[in-house]
């Protein structure tokens, strides 16, 4: 089952999101808990946030990490040097793995973008052995994502046909209170515990918070890039007041909120 998230490049999501995923790795890693000697499977690893942040607990014995898109997949494989690290190209929904094969297996960031996430953790529980852990985290785009959210709503002001897009985007798969834990349990985990995580998005200027949009990366991006060049120029310059709130272009710091979710294989 293909992602829903459009990806330019390997750079670009860095800039658009692998920063703020680096900043979230520890927390989901520490929520879920480890153990030396642990076989550990990162499903979406991107261009590897949870996978590197993972490797720097050296007694973990095997870090297995897939993803969708053969640019992230190329992307992390550049990156790798630790033999423990094995990344492929697969699908969330159909993971090549034998049962029980893993200790834990976490997603971070990606079940919001894989429309049946239903199919995904059944899959991530399937691999896992009984008496390990699942867990995940997504972000909280309706109510805890306000940066994001500012552009969304700065753009349906202008062009109604982004009114949909805006709301695919605030209802994404498993990002309502409760749903990621109810389909935990519909997947038949035990002792399943949601919780919230947050960060903060701290940003150099306007062009650093913009630029990855403006390039493509990203739901958002891909909307923008197809403007014509009237309403792209206004687009970019709402934003930029909202932005800017009134005061000169500088750093701006936005909170940012994840649901996170953990459960035990039966």
């Amino acid at each position: 089952m293909p992602s829903s998230f459009h990806v330019e490049s390997a750079d670009g999501y860095e800039r658009l999101m692998g920063r703020w995923s680096r900043t979230l790795a520890p927390m989901l890693i520490d929520f879920a808990g480890l153990a030396d000697g642990d076989r550990v499977l990162d499903v979406g690893c991107g261009t590897g946030s949870l996978t590197f942040t993972l490797a720097q607990r050296p007694g973990l014995r095997e870090i297995a990490a897939i993803d969708y898109s053969p640019v992230f997949v190329e992307a992390a494989k550049a990156r790798n040097s630790d033999p423990r690290i094995a990344i492929q190209q697969a699908d969330a929904c159909a993971l090549p793995f034998e049962d029980n094969r893993f200790d834990r297996a976490l997603s971070l960031l990606v079940l919001h973008f894989v429309p049946e996430a239903g199919k995904a953790v059944a899959e991530m529980t399937r691999v896992v052995r009984p008496g390990g852990v699942v867990a995940a985290a997504v972000w909280d785009h309706y109510g805890g994502m306000s940066g994001m959210r500012m552009m969304w709503d700065t753009v349906v002001m202008l062009d109604e046909n982004a009114l949909p897009m805006r709301r695919k985007y605030c209802f994404q798969p498993m990002m309502r209170p409760g749903e990621m834990k109810q389909t935990f349990i519909a997947q038949g985990l035990a002792d399943v515990e949601e919780t919230s995580l947050l960060i903060r998005m701290d940003y150099l200027s306007f062009d650093d918070y913009w630029a990855p949009i403006a390039a493509g990366e990203g739901p958002l991006g891909k909307y923008v890039g197809g403007l014509e060049p009237a309403k792209r120029a206004a687009v970019d310059a709402a934003v930029r007041a909202a932005y800017e709130a009134g005061e000169p272009d500088g750093p701006r710091s936005f909170a940012s909120v994840a649901w996170a979710c953990r459960g035990r294989v039966a």
